[in-house]
């Protein structure tokens, strides 16, 4: 996916789903049937795979990576990102 090809969800305070593929064979953020999934390199250990996908959503979105917060699922792969600001 482009950069800032999913600009058009940014809003404040917006609350974003996205379905979490750690440790897959490349980084990559794809919309499927209307669902935001995001496949990241980095394994799922002490919050780096979390990280990791912070800044592919915020790539993705067209954003700084501090606007984002992860509001649910730190340990899922189903997650809700919010935008702040």
């Amino acid at each position: 996916m482009k950069k800032a090809e999913l600009s058009y969800l940014v809003e404040d305070r917006a609350r974003i789903a996205v379905r979490v593929t750690p440790k897959a064979s490349r980084n990559e953020v794809m919309l499927r049937e209307g669902q935001i999934r995001i496949q990241t390199t980095t394994a799922p250990e002490n919050g780096k795979a979390n990280k990791a996908v912070l800044k592919l959503l915020a790539d993705a979105l067209g954003i700084a990576k501090s606007r984002l917060e992860l509001i649910q699922g730190a340990t899922s792969k189903d997650k809700v990102f919010q935008i702040n600001g």
